[in-house]
Formats: structure tokens, C-alpha cells, sequence
């Protein structure tokens, strides 16, 4: 198949291509030997706060203290 980039470096997927997919809304993209390797990915929204957690450190401990913490305040006001 054959397909263009366009002056605004876009890329049309066939519709053959998208309709073998499935619904895709995210691709990985890696170049190697001068080839575009395009993967499906799906991205879920608690990976990406796994992700920030581990960027920050917190680990699931710090996690379970600051509920506790958070309960003892909110508990001490009713």
C-alpha cells in the first residue's frame, strides 16, 4: 500500500489498515533500518498515574498513609 506524508507531516492509514486494527487511537513509533514501525497501543489512565507515582517516588506505602492521614482529618470534622 502506498500513502503520503503531507507537508503538515501527517499520514493517512488506509481504511484496510485501520478496519484490521480495530479502534486505535495511540501508536508506539519506532524507526529501525530506515523503516517506520508503527504498534498499537493502548493507553489506560491508571498506567499513566502508576507512571507519575514511580517518577515521584511514592511508593504504595506513602499511598496507604496519606488515606489514612487524609481519613483521621475528615473524620475529626463531622
Amino acid at each position: 500500500m502506498l500513502t503520503k506524508l503531507t507537508s503538515q507531516n501527517r499520514i493517512t492509514l488506509p481504511l484496510s489498515v485501520t478496519e484490521a486494527l480495530g479502534p486505535v487511537e495511540y501508536f508506539e513509533i519506532m524507526v529501525e533500518g530506515g523503516q517506520v514501525i508503527l504498534t498499537p497501543v493502548k493507553i489506560q489512565r491508571s498506567d499513566a498515574v502508576r507512571e507519575k507515582l514511580a517518577e515521584l517516588n511514592i511508593t504504595e506505602q506513602d499511598v496507604a498513609e496519606a488515606v489514612a492521614w487524609s481519613r483521621e482529618g475528615s473524620t475529626a470534622q463531622l
